[in-house]
């Protein structure tokens, strides 16, 4: 979309060879910064400053540190040795020091510091048998040199092969072409904030004075990064304007088969699940297509929550999908959904790729004449013959497996289809607003009544044996145990072996009949019997890899033992405890690490021990890993931010969410004075698609 790009920006989008200084080879290795562009160059900046302004003497200055002094050149006593040190003896104003190069050549120095002149020497000294020595100067220059020397040297991260001459050079250039641009930040918040202007906060970033300049909340870097969210919140508000643009349709139930279904209930739901259905009804009753997240904690209720969702869209009289990433989560959705689908008198059924010859043809036939109401499955339901009758509501499960593609592909299943997306990973707030800042937010986070609290122990692996003599009494009491394997690497292969090692020796000591295997690389039938076997109590551990991590539901199973808990992150770790303390039993999770532990290691697994509220547990694990581990970067979906942070920066990326939102609702063509400065900001921070959501843009 350059072509609508405004004319003022279109310097900062040129070539880096169109930089003075920058050359084909320095622009090839300013690459490996995912620096492209002089724009990006604007927003590399300054990681430290030096400070070097004239000195009169070094006397009275922190040493080991940087001095700049005015010198007298004393005598030369070249090396005796190859290689060894070449001494300059000089004096500035009130002490004398020496001035050392090594692997130096005489005829050079004697020209660079000629005895009687003076020069400006500026560089770091250091204390050699008490004694100030100045090594290798970063600056040697004559008196009417002076001015040359920035009083505050900003230093920049580099990649190799580009120093800091080359790169505060660039960056000066770029800076240079920063063009004036409106204002499009609220007036007030300006005010507030006591924010530069753009082009003045980018000349005060790379000019900083002190270290005070280089902190987050200094004027100029706040103002910068939250520049960058706010551009980031405009294009997830515009998407979010543009999905809800597209009509909806009213799905309003009578809520007779929700009274039945929540009166035939053996518990009451909680304030949270309350709160979740009447926002999800809310969003299904009106005109507007419903984009909602359903974030909830494991264990905290989000089957009852979808289950009335999709009761509604049956009683409007339409059909409502459930989609899960794996046909295992698929099956134990259906195992859940079907008795509460029946107590309200709803026909649900399975839908996955093993579906094949005339029991799929008889489905889909169910379904496309709307006597299937509720349909569950995998990403079969994607496929071209999969007809719905009426389809009203589409809920997906675990999001971040899914792309944003095949939310779309299934929103377009039906007409004007409502979207409820559920996970089960609690998320920190600020990578909720910067993930699914597009969507409407429902969050459970209270337990269900009735539910144990899970003790959690560390235990070293070298007490294994005694575990296992644990494990063997607990089963002989008719219990049932997770055993998970390490996380050997990211080979689905290496953790297969280390889990299959595992099974062949608790078989040994367990009883072979009492232990089943399940990981990634089995086939899918062996799987399944694997885990149907569990699942029915007729074996009483299961072996696994990570593959039991989401979704899992074996009510019996009340211990979980976690083999080199160190080697997995800490929402993985929450994840996998929460496969038990599902039922009414007590349960315990048993943390296996091997000493010694580093101390992230440590604080991760000491965390999980004293806590059990997934939301502090994904504050802390974003925290010690930061976002793109968390979520990993690849399929996270979260913007990659040069100066915000996302750990750091809640409170801008709320208020950005805020101001985009309220911007939007007075002008949603982006036609006002603020709304064409915000598409400038959006065509800098290249969110062209954003550009294209505007209704005129």
């Amino acid at each position: 979309m350059s072509s609508g790009r405004p004319e003022a920006l279109f310097g900062l989008f040129a070539e880096l060879e169109s930089l003075t200084g920058v050359g084909p080879k320095t622009a090839r290795l300013l690459g490996h910064m995912d620096v492209t562009t002089p724009k990006d160059l604007l927003f590399v900046l300054p990681s430290h400053v030096i400070d070097r302004r004239l000195r009169e003497t070094i006397k009275g200055q922190p040493i080991p540190g940087v001095c700049t002094v005015p010198v007298t050149i004393g005598d030369h006593w070249p090396t005796r040795r190859k290689g060894g040190p070449y001494t300059v003896r000089v004096s500035d104003a009130e002490e004398p020091f020496e001035v050392i190069f090594f692997h130096a050549r005489a005829p050079y120095l004697q020209r660079l510091l000629p005895t009687g002149q003076q020069r400006i020497l500026s560089g770091k000294f250091e204390l050699f048998d008490g004694r100030a020595q100045l090594v290798h100067p970063d600056y040697v220059l004559g008196l009417d040199e002076a001015n040359e020397l920035p009083s505050f040297e900003p230093i920049y991260p580099l990649t190799a092969g580009v120093n800091q001459k080359q790169m505060g050079k660039a960056v000066a250039a770029a800076v240079a072409r920063a063009p004036d641009m409106p204002e499009w930040i609220d007036a007030e918040l300006v005010r507030k904030e006591a924010f530069p202007d753009w082009k003045t906060a980018l000349a005060q970033a790379h000019n900083p004075k002190s270290d005070q300049d280089l902190i987050p909340s200094a004027p100029a870097r706040k103002r910068l990064a939250y520049d960058e969210v706010l551009a980031h919140q405009m294009t997830l508000a515009l998407a979010r304007m543009a999905y809800k643009a597209r009509p909806g349709r009213v799905s309003k139930g009578s809520g007779e088969r929700q009274s039945q279904l929540l009166d035939a209930l053996p518990y009451e739901p909680t304030g949270a699940q309350t709160r979740a259905v009447s926002e999800i009804l809310g969003d299904m009753a009106s005109t507007q297509r419903m984009n909602r997240l359903l974030q909830g904690d494991v264990g905290s209720g989000k089957t009852l929550v979808a289950a009335l969702a999709m009761v509604n869209a049956v009683e409007a009289g339409g059909q409502a999908v459930l989609m899960a990433p794996t046909g295992i989560l698929a099956h134990q959705h259906m195992e859940g959904l079907a008795p509460l689908m029946e107590l309200a008198g709803i026909r649900a059924e399975l839908l996955t790729g093993r579906d094949k010859g005339q029991g799929r043809a008889q489905k889909l036939a169910d379904l496309a004449s709307g006597e299937i109401q509720v349909l569950i499955g995998t990403h079969a339901v994607f496929q071209e013959d999969v007809t719905f009758f009426d389809l009203r509501l589409a809920v997906i499960d675990e999001q971040h497996r899914f792309g944003v593609r095949q939310r779309l592909a299934l929103g377009q299943k039906g007409s004007h289809v409502d979207v409820l997306v559920m996970t089960a990973t609690p998320i920190p707030r600020t990578l909720s607003m910067a993930q699914y800042g597009d969507l409407d937010v429902s969050v459970l986070d209270e337990k269900p009544p009735g539910r144990q609290p899970i003790k959690t122990a560390m235990v070293s692996d070298k007490r294994l044996d005694e575990v296992v003599a644990h494990l063997k009494d607990a089963i002989a009491d008719g219990k049932q145990a997770y055993w998970v394997c390490p996380l050997v690497d990211e080979s689905e292969h290496v953790d297969m072996t280390a889990a299959e090692a595992r099974f062949k020796k608790l078989r040994a000591k367990l009883g072979a009949s009492r232990v089943a295997l399940v990981h990634g690389q089995m086939p899918p039938q062996e799987k399944d019997a694997a885990m149907a076997s569990f699942v029915s109590g007729e074996r009483s551990v299961l072996v696994a890899t990570t593959v039991i991590e989401v979704g899992v539901n074996v009510p019996k199973a009340t211990i979980m033992v976690i083999e080199q808990a160190e080697s997995f992150g800490l929402a993985q770790l929450h994840q996998l405890r929460g496969r038990v303390g599902r039922g009414s039993e007590a349960s315990t999770c048993l943390l296996l690490y091997t000493a010694p532990l580093t101390p992230t290691g440590g604080r991760r697994l000491q965390i999980l021990r004293d806590s059990e509220d997934g939301f502090r547990i994904a504050e802390e694990d974003l925290a010690i890993r930061g976002a793109g581990d968390m979520i990993g970067a690849a399929q996270s979906g979260l913007p990659r931010f040069r100066i915000a942070d996302l750990e750091r920066d809640t409170g801008l990326m709320a208020l950005a969410q805020s101001d985009a939102r309220t911007l939007l609702t007075q002008d949603p063509e982006l036609q006002s004075e603020r709304g064409k400065a915000m598409r400038q900001l959006l065509w800098l921070m290249e969110q062209d698609k954003a550009i294209g959501l505007v209704s005129v843009g």
